[in-house]
């Protein structure tokens, strides 16, 4: 569960009837309620941005009642996607509608389940210096935000548009992130999380967070490059902590879990910590979800339930289509605290695996030798996602993020791609599982 949060307390009153919140946000776990920016001294004075427990982005100003209040229709569940997310505040337009705006992506958003407008000129608890501000947590409560944030904007005294922070890119019509947005601040205006995870005012002003409680943790994943993580859209419910980059399950039954990213061609490395437990097998998908409720046999591939998973590895053995393939790397066993290497290179059909800096079966990923041959099971142009099946225990998947949960990576390998930082040397002509990546 996450339990992060930044903290600042405003030390003069700004303007309490005009501002710009602007963020890019994405998130990890769905379906409960969770709040990433809030600003308040108690229940009956507080303003807050979040989402609810049916994953809808909603906003309200309470003041000893509900002077602004709104709920989208749109609900956010792409846990692989950064939203970037905006909201413009002018209590003095006189206008109703034009006092409160939402934008999406730089689209503005005009469909609300609950929508109830400031009156004019109201003073909204925003820039009063009776509360502190909040990144990642309601001030009066303990939902916190559960995910990833960056380029967080904050502009006191001015309603902007979203083209300050971003921009549509004219070949793929997608919303991209504008890095160096240009805006002046006011007095309590900040530009937090803008490289890396400074919490020192990026902006002309000093208005620096702290971190209230919890870990500020640097991630590779970014609105200009999203990593892959464990899926949490898998129907065999296991938990999911630290951005869905750790797996674990407390029941000892054989269950599945794939990356949110794929590919269909190019070479991939990927490193998974075995950090507790046992049943563990890694090995690559073609297929993210296989139905509600998989049996065993779905998951390691009967070809007469679907053949989901291609190939998986258990300590020396491959197991291809259900049954065992033979021996690969005579001795190549592996336990709990090593750190799974897996490299799959969908150019020429083979997968790789490895443990602790040493290809097993002697292989090389990059001269295409040792590599298990795939071309009997494998189709062209068949999208493939990394994937592990698992009985009881914790698994910590590094995607490029440079982190096994929490714990950084104790000296980086190289990596000529320049795309995700890994324990160790990525092969040569192989990447992370990463939009980058898909498109180098």
């Amino acid at each position: 569960m996450a339990s992060t949060y930044l903290t600042r307390t405003p030390s003069s009153a700004g303007n309490r009837k005009t501002f710009t919140f602007s963020a890019w946000i994405k998130r990890a776990k769905l379906g409960s309620t969770q709040y990433f920016v809030s600003q308040g001294t108690d229940s009956n004075n507080n303003w807050t941005m979040g989402f609810g427990s049916d994953d809808v982005l909603f906003m309200w100003n309470y003041i000893s009642s509900f002077q602004i209040r709104f709920n989208l229709n749109r609900k956010f569940r792409d846990t692989s996607a950064w939203y970037h997310i905006m909201l413009a505040v002018d209590t003095t337009q006189s206008t109703e509608a034009d006092r409160i705006k939402f934008y999406i992506n730089g689209v503005q958003e005009t469909s609300f389940s609950t929508s109830t407008y400031p009156s004019q000129n109201l003073d909204t608890i925003v820039n009063s210096t009776t509360g502190n501000y909040r990144i990642g947590h309601y001030s009066q409560g303990s939902d916190y935000f559960d995910g990833s944030m960056s380029h967080v904007h904050f502009c006191d005294g001015t309603a902007l548009a979203p083209t300050v922070f971003g921009s549509t890119d004219s070949t793929t019509g997608e919303w991209q992130i504008n890095t160096s947005p240009s805006f002046t601040p006011g007095t309590n205006g900040f530009t937090i999380l803008k490289d890396g995870n400074t919490i020192t005012d990026q902006s002309a002003n000093s208005n620096n967070f702290t971190v209230g409680g919890g870990t500020l943790t640097k991630t590779e994943d970014c609105p200009s490059n999203v990593f892959a993580t464990w899926n949490p859209l898998n129907p065999t419910n296991p938990d999911f902590a630290n951005g869905n980059a750790t797996l674990t399950r407390a029941s000892n039954s054989w269950k599945p879990a794939w990356t949110t990213i794929g590919a269909s061609s190019g070479k991939y490395y990927c490193e998974i910590d075995w950090d507790s437990g046992s049943n563990f097998t890694v090995g690559f998908s073609t297929a993210d979800v296989p139905g509600s409720n998989p049996t065993l046999e779905d998951l390691v591939g009967n070809p007469s339930n679907g053949g989901y998973i291609t190939v998986l590895y258990e300590n020396g053995v491959i197991y291809n289509n259900g049954s065992s393939a033979g021996a690969y790397g005579s001795g190549s066993t592996y336990a709990t605290n090593d750190i799974m290497m897996l490299a799959m290179d969908l150019d020429n059909n083979k997968f790789y695996f490895g443990k602790n800096g040493t290809w097993f079966n002697s292989a090389n990923p990059a001269s295409n030798t040792g590599g298990y041959d795939i071309n009997a099971s494998y189709t062209n142009s068949t999208w493939c996602f990394a994937a592990v099946v698992y009985g009881t225990g914790s698994w910590h998947g590094n995607f490029g993020n440079g982190y096994f949960g929490t714990t950084a990576v104790s000296s980086a390998g190289t990596n000529a791609s320049g795309n995700g930082i890994f324990e160790y040397n990525v092969p040569t002509g192989y990447t992370a599982l990463a939009t980058k990546g898909l498109n180098l």
